[in-house]
């Protein structure tokens, strides 16, 4: 009983303070929103940079910046607005080593890499190469 009791008294209170800020919704979350990214001059450069690379230059496209600088709610942004045909490796943590950077980028875009080469940072580099010609051949320069 003392859990219910519990329960309803936070039902309570979230109700009433979502009441007095004219809240529907929980305010914070621990991934971004992109509902709610403000858009300053700088990144809706980096929206406009990023949508560019891929609706016209294919290839790849990189995003740096220092933490807590809103990349991760950009990207989420992008992928709201990418074309369906756009293949995306989203990479969160790039501290990893070459050849797990590779491998890392070849499962997002599913390509298959042999286990035995799975640490070798040309094989995997070969293994992308192939993936992103057979792509461009087929007309997909989203690629």
């Amino acid at each position: 009983m003392h859990h219910g009791a519990q329960g309803a008294r936070v039902a309570w209170i979230r109700s009433y303070v979502y009441g007095i800020f004219g809240l529907g919704e929980k305010p914070f979350s621990i991934t971004p929103d992109p509902r709610y990214l403000f858009l300053s001059e700088r990144h809706a450069e980096a929206l406009a940079h990023l949508l560019y690379g891929i609706n016209e230059a294919g290839g790849f496209i990189q995003l740096t910046g220092e933490v807590g600088t809103g990349k991760t709610t950009i990207v989420r942004s992008l992928l709201g607005q990418i074309p369906k045909d756009a293949e995306v490796a989203l990479i969160l943590n790039p501290r990893v080593t070459p050849a797990e950077f590779l491998l890392t980028i070849c499962e997002e875009l599913r390509i298959s890499v042999p286990e035995s080469e799975r640490s070798s940072v040309k094989a995997l580099v070969d293994a992308l190469n192939r993936h992103l010609l057979d792509s461009y051949s087929q007309g997909d320069a989203s690629s």
